[in-house]
């Protein structure tokens, strides 16, 4: 399966609606919301940025600092805006919600970060009837579905972050156990982002050839690099958290590349979130490789698991089902 990270040499060009500047707005101007207005700062893809946070002084801070930094990188209108300002975005990207606190899970976080959603979604769905909706708050596959259930928006213009993270933290973990470049490494996760998300070992490869092939020439134990890659993986972020007290610049880097395959029409596969049906479960949202271009994510394919592979998926679209059906009570 195609990198989260691998980026052509042939760029397709920026698509901007009607040849009007691209424009791109977050809600939320905390540790996510600040570094990834930061990093779509430094990428170009903007050519206006703007902040918006029920706490405007924070926002007014942040949007000031970034426009001290714009001179050392792109030409970009960075403001500090409300919902009203969301008008014109291409896409609106939702960080908005509480932390994640040490000892604290994903989805303990659902009925506070869920009215804050359900404040915020209808507001810009007034003001950007046409723009596509990128969500990172957490737990993001629920606050996805809730989100689109609220947007009246097509599925696939509602996408939440959902795994791309652990994904590329995977590439990364047996990177670093392999020495080799995480780009080269195709391996998905797939389910919850979060405590049931799984690995797709039996698609996995390195450059085409499988994994346990490629461990045999290195005289490595390929079941002890796939335990520990993923266990590194599926701990990542308490283990960040208990040290510096968020997850930011990870997250915010895999959102401004989710910008990126939509701005600039790319057709890649990328493990985000959105709402169907998955592993049978009906109305829920998790993460597969979906299609990401100018008109959102789309689902292509379901790819063939293994059988314990299945029974995981399923395991993990039925956690995100109970999450849902607790929200509706």
């Amino acid at each position: 399966m195609p990198a989260n990270s691998s980026k052509s040499s042939s760029k397709k060009p920026l698509i901007a609606t009607d040849l009007q500047p691209v424009k791109i707005a977050i809600v939320g101007a905390g540790n996510v919301g600040a570094s990834t207005a930061y990093a779509l700062l430094l990428s170009g893809l903007a050519a206006e940025i703007v902040l918006i946070d029920l706490n405007r002084s924070k926002a007014e801070g942040e949007v000031m600092d970034l426009n001290h930094a714009a001179p050392f990188t792109h030409q970009t209108k960075v403001t500090c805006g409300d919902f009203e300002d969301c008008a014109g975005a291409a896409i609106v990207v939702i960080t908005a919600g509480a932390n994640q606190k040490p000892g604290q899970t994903r989805l303990e976080l659902l009925q506070v970060n869920a009215k804050i959603i359900g404040d915020i979604v209808p507001k810009v769905t007034q003001s950007a009837p046409s723009t596509i909706l990128l969500v990172a708050s957490n737990p993001v596959d629920v606050l996805t579905f809730h989100s689109w259930k609220l947007s009246g928006f097509p599925q696939s213009r509602v996408l939440g972050s959902g795994t791309v993270l652990d994904t590329a933290r995977l590439r990364y973990s047996i990177g670093q156990r392999l020495d080799v470049d995480p780009s080269n490494i195709h391996a998905d996760i797939v389910g919850e982002h979060g405590d049931s998300e799984l690995p797709v070992w039996s698609r996995a490869n390195i450059s085409g050839i499988a994994l346990d092939e490629f461990y045999q020439t290195t005289g490595q134990d390929v079941q002890k690099i796939m335990q520990e890659s993923f266990h590194e993986t599926k701990n990542a972020a308490y283990e960040i958290i208990n040290r510096k007290g968020m997850t930011d610049f990870g997250i915010s880097a895999g959102l401004v590349r989710i910008v990126e395959a939509i701005l600039r029409d790319e057709n890649t596969l990328m493990t985000v979130s959105t709402a169907g049906t998955f592993a049978g479960v009906q109305d829920i949202a998790l993460s597969m490789p979906k299609k990401v271009n100018r008109t959102g994510a789309h689902h292509v394919i379901d790819i063939k698991l293994a059988s314990g592979e299945s029974e995981a998926l399923e395991k993990s679209a039925h956690t995100i089902k109970s999450s849902l059906d607790s929200l509706k009570q």
